[in-house]
């Protein structure tokens, strides 16, 4: 079969009780079970290892999931984790709301310190979380320095990878230690399937492997299919995104109403020089500043589109945008543009027809303001 199939099933069945025990494994005995995966579920993990460069990969039911379990995964009471400004929000809310809970003390780190981290480095910090660049402001972060900032405390180098994909970011060759992927996103490709992914290096893998089992985390066949199909994809995707996304911003650079545009593909970007140095490419995700306006005015604009959705989520075919009305949270570096902002994701439809698109929006708010 060109495509692995879907493996539908809970229960495993054995025809002796020799098969029965030659399935168990070290410190699992009921690895023989559909919870623990199928060959649906390694075909996907052993993809994503690869492509990742990591030992070994998991699939969990949503990147939150892989996200807070990675770090619940290496965290344990009196343990001190640094976690980047610019973090996905709900990540930075289960660090605040949950892992304090359990006498884990949470520390923000400035985006751009990079080897600067070291003055909030302790010997009790087990965790450095990355994210580059955010999925909000998109400072681009240089994790090589901070990697050998935490690993001399042995600390763990976490990883949110999902805005550039294994394709055009390599974590290992970077000093991660575990590599977070939000499937949902570009692996998926189709805005069809939830779906998480860690990979880790052997140093770490045994402790995340150890925790999803102990959490019973698992993802359902027709999920991890969709998945499959999507490598198929990634790469002619991407590339159509990255293309996109820098042709579409460098024409909202441009436009009167726009104060900045926040992308790091973009030779004028702050974060433009770590992006040549360290990544293979971008993605269609990106942000823009407005100038100040009234709530009617942004309606105007928000109504006015017609290709781009309103919507959660990104790394699907079609063009979104997100109103971010509210300044990012922030425990270290505020976040200072006086207007209002909107993430933004290109698609894959004509860029000509998106540009006129957010053109024509943009006109109509100008001419209301």
């Amino acid at each position: 079969m060109v495509n692995t199939p879907v493996f539908r099933g809970s229960t495993i069945l054995s025809n002796s009780l020799g098969e029965w025990e030659s399935r168990k494994l070290p410190g699992n005995p009921y690895a023989s079970y559909g919870r623990f995966g199928t060959p649906t579920t390694r075909a996907l993990e052993t993809a994503l290892a690869e492509l990742e460069g990591g030992h070994r990969s998991i699939v969990f039911p949503s990147g939150l999931a892989a996200c807070t379990h990675s770090l619940m995964a290496l965290l344990k009471p009196g343990d001190h984790v640094l976690l980047t400004d610019s973090v996905y929000g709900p990540t930075r809310d289960f660090a605040l709301s949950v892992l304090t809970r359990f006498g884990i003390e949470v520390e923000f780190f400035d985006p751009l310190a990079g080897s600067e981290i070291r003055h909030q480095i302790r010997r009790n910090t087990r965790v450095v979380f990355v994210e580059s660049p955010g999925s909000a402001t998109f400072e681009v972060q240089d994790i090589p320095a901070i990697a050998r900032e935490a690993h001399k405390v042995d600390a763990f180098v976490v990883m949110d990878n999902t805005w550039a994909s294994p394709l055009f970011f390599k974590p290992f060759e970077h000093g991660v230690d575990i590599s977070i992927q939000a499937a949902t996103k570009y692996i998926v490709g189709h805005s069809d399937a939830l779906l998480g992914a860690a990979t880790a290096n052997e140093r770490a893998w045994s402790l995340l492997q150890r925790t999803a089992h102990d959490f019973g985390q698992t993802a359902g066949p027709d999920d991890l299919y969709l998945a499959l199909r999507g490598l198929r994809s990634l790469s002619v995707r991407l590339h159509r995104h990255w293309e996109n996304g820098v042709l579409l911003a460098e024409s909202l650079a441009r436009h009167p109403m726009v104060a900045q545009v926040l992308h790091p593909a973009l030779p004028g970007d702050p974060g433009h020089a770590l992006w040549r140095r360290d990544f293979k490419g971008a993605s269609g995700l990106f942000a823009i500043a407005l100038k100040p306006v009234s709530r009617d005015a942004l309606a105007v604009f928000f109504d006015s589109l017609e290709l781009f959705g309103i919507g959660l989520s990104w790394g699907g075919y079609e063009s979104l945008v997100l109103p971010m009305l509210e300044a990012p949270a922030r425990a270290v570096r505020p976040w200072k543009l006086e207007g209002p902002m909107v993430r933004v994701h290109a698609g894959l439809e004509s860029c000509n027809d998106l540009m006129l698109d957010m053109q024509s929006a943009l006109d109509r708010m100008q001419r209301h303001a």
